[in-house]
């Protein structure tokens, strides 16, 4: 599969790159994609969220009445799960939701997220470029004249540019990954892919056969 490669102004440069099909055409597989998608949100959990059992819970050590003679039902604690204020039942504690992927299923995770959005035609290819500093205003020009800046867009870089980051940071409808390091997630959350010529290259020796 052909596709054109784009100037930064969104003219055609007249060149025609083709996909390496070991990576952008296999059969997608979706429930790998599933996995490395809930993998990497789990991995985001903090885990931090706790309830008080009815031991945690402060007060209750006395008996609240006595056992008969009152006819009501007997009571040990104030603290129990039946009483207001008592403690919970079954509640969440802290835990580690941390989930390991095997290199495999992520690799072809992420393979199966590119066919799909090559097959949808999502995939754009653009001449490299750069920033001397961080220019959001120019980024914002590029995704305008690429009629990108309204659409949810993963830019991907063919290595870790800091201006290129900042420069595209503040815009709410740009991400941007080095292709050697972005992740399933980022590739299903964004509407179009945007390559830049050079890191077409990185992708395909880290996700190629």
């Amino acid at each position: 599969m052909k596709i054109e490669v784009l100037k930064v102004d969104g003219s055609k440069s007249g060149e025609q790159v083709a996909l390496p099909a070991d990576v952008f055409g296999v059969e997608p597989n979706t429930h790998a994609m599933w996995l490395a998608v809930k993998a990497e949100m789990n991995n985001k959990r903090q885990g931090n969220s706790a309830t008080k059992n009815r031991s945690a819970v402060r007060g209750g050590g006395r008996k609240p009445w006595r056992q008969k003679g009152r006819g009501t039902a007997r009571a040990g604690t104030i603290r129990s799960p039946l009483w207001v204020g008592g403690g919970r039942v079954f509640g969440p504690s802290p835990r580690k939701y941390k989930t390991k992927m095997p290199k495999k299923v992520s690799r072809l995770a992420r393979r199966s997220a590119l066919s799909f959005k090559a097959k949808e035609q999502k995939v754009y290819l653009v001449e490299d470029f750069s920033f001397d500093a961080p220019k959001t205003r120019e980024m914002a020009q590029i995704l305008k004249g690429l009629q990108l800046d309204a659409i949810k867009t993963l830019l991907l870089t063919p290595e870790t540019n800091r201006t290129t980051w900042l420069s595209g940071r503040n815009l709410p409808k740009l991400s941007v990954r080095e292709a050697a390091g972005f992740s399933t997630y980022d590739v299903v959350y964004a509407d179009t892919l945007l390559i830049q010529k050079s890191a077409l290259k990185t992708i395909k020796e880290v996700l190629g056969k």
